[in-house]
């Protein structure tokens, strides 16, 4: 198998990896890969932002699991079902790079998160920042989670719009939980930096020209790394918090080293980042299928009740605690089946690094590729009935006869996520909350319109009424 050689040059701020490479494979080298190039100049872009799902059905049922398109400037190959899934984030043969397949859309504004790791720096770094999820920060989260979602869901009764309200209580709880720092002016002047830099991150215009997102997101970075670099500096020299940034600021790596104080910066950064908007998006399709499929909902409440003891004599939620987690079994599988029907990243982007076969074909190194985790979440290859929402399919039985690779919200292999744990943990809170106060209800054949990508969201905010208890 060819391997790439390294072309890719330094930059200022870091170095580039030995396995980087600028090599594009001849167009020539796909002619045998079925596919279609669309559109002068533009592709299939236009289409596929238009309806990502539809296209991707179209795409499979006329060529098949393995395709080219041609879309956002270049070639890319789809690599399509649960084994297609395993092959690639798996990665066993180190194949693929996941920095140089998510790099061109976050480079600018994340890079060197995580996710943007490969191998041995990949692997060194998530060691040195698991430290962040074990059980003793996460029970400081826990607690923390509970008094901010509590303040703010309070107010929630009435008629409300779900989507930017959720987002407005995730950026506020990770300023908390992550950065250590009260709800307030400093927190809101970060809360309107990294948002600026989530939106620059998908902006059409990829320089930061004036008046554009990816300037505003440009100089939205500007201001983290300066915040973030002196809090990293002040937390070591004082002894941080139990807060994340604290954990990351002061985590060392295997030979008891500390992190470089920019790279607790980027990574602190992209964490705020996919947690923000992953967890926004889960939680509102999760209140959505909540709404519109009302038994479970009871069946949710009942169980929160069962372990909490539900409200106390003033009427006020009880907390969940860091030990009754593990309890909330059919709430867990429900978040689940949720993140099944409407997965928050649908897509990801890999690019290989040797060149390989796969379904029949061989795919040249250096290969733009990505899987469709929402069209294998929604195969009848791999489900009964799969858009009806259904949350015994994660019973045990069920779970262990499915292919491994069926459902992977959270990715897989060396990259799953790291802070799913934390993902968990603050829905079940959220909902704890949410369900010992309110009834949640949609208008009837309440259907809304979503953007499918990047991250999925209700077109209309989603529209649901909390009806106190």
């Amino acid at each position: 198998m060819a391997t790439l050689a390294q072309k890719r040059p330094s930059t200022a701020d870091h170095q580039a990896p030995k396995h980087w490479s600028e090599d594009v494979p001849d167009v020539s080298a796909l002619d045998h890969i079925p596919g279609e190039a669309g559109y002068p100049l533009v592709g299939h872009t236009f289409t596929q932002l238009a309806d990502p799902h539809a296209f991707t059905r179209r795409m499979v049922e006329t060529y098949g699991k393995v395709y080219k398109v041609r879309a956002f400037g270049g070639w890319n190959v789809a690599l399509i079902g649960a084994e297609a899934n395993e092959l690639v984030l798996f990665n066993k043969d180190k194949i693929f790079s996941s920095e140089q397949g998510w790099g061109p859309i976050l480079d600018q504004l994340f890079p060197r998160g995580l996710m943007l790791l490969d191998f041995d720096h990949h692997r060194i770094d998530r060691r040195a920042l698991s430290i962040a999820f074990k059980p003793e920060p996460m029970r400081h989260y826990c607690g923390a989670l509970n008094s901010g979602i509590a303040r703010e869901v309070a107010g929630w009764e009435g008629d409300r719009t779900f989507y930017p309200a959720i987002k407005k209580l995730t950026l506020d709880l990770a300023a908390d939980s992550f950065l250590g720092i009260p709800w307030g002016p400093e927190a809101d002047a970060i809360n309107t930096a990294f948002v600026d830099m989530v939106q620059a991150s998908v902006a059409p215009i990829r320089k930061p020209l004036p008046f554009t997102k990816m300037k505003k997101g440009v100089d939205g970075r500007a201001y983290m790394v300066d915040y973030l670099t002196k809090e990293t500096i002040r937390r070591r020299a004082e002894g941080g918090g139990q807060d994340m940034f604290s954990q990351f600021a002061t985590a060392t790596r295997e030979d008891a080293s500390l992190l470089p104080v920019d790279e607790v910066v980027d990574h602190m950064s992209f964490l705020m980042m996919a947690a923000h908007d992953t967890i926004t998006s889960s939680a509102t399709s999760f209140m959505y299928y909540l709404a519109v499929n009302p038994e479970w909902q009871e069946k949710l409440r009942e169980e929160i009740w069962a372990v909490t003891g539900g409200p106390d004599a003033s009427g006020n939620p009880r907390a969940l605690s860091y030990e009754d987690l593990a309890s909330l079994e059919l709430t867990e599988m429900a978040f689940k089946e949720t993140m099944r029907m409407m997965p928050p990243v649908p897509s990801m982007p890999r690019r290989a690094l040797k060149e390989f076969e796969f379904g029949g074909y061989r795919i040249p190194a250096g290969q733009h590729v990505g899987i469709n985790i929402y069209w294998t979440h929604h195969s009848e290859e791999y489900w009964d009935n799969p858009y009806t929402f259904d949350p015994m399919r994660f019973t045990a039985d069920k779970v262990r006869a499915r292919h491994k690779y069926a459902w992977v919200p959270f990715g897989g292999g060396a990259h799953m996520c790291l802070g799913l744990h934390f993902a968990y943990m603050q829905v079940k809170i959220l909902l704890a909350q949410l369900l010992q106060r309110y009834r949640i209800e949609a208008p009837e054949g309440y259907a809304p319109a979503w953007q499918a990508w990047p991250i999925p969201q209700p077109k209309d905010g989603l529209k649901i009424e909390f009806k106190k208890l």
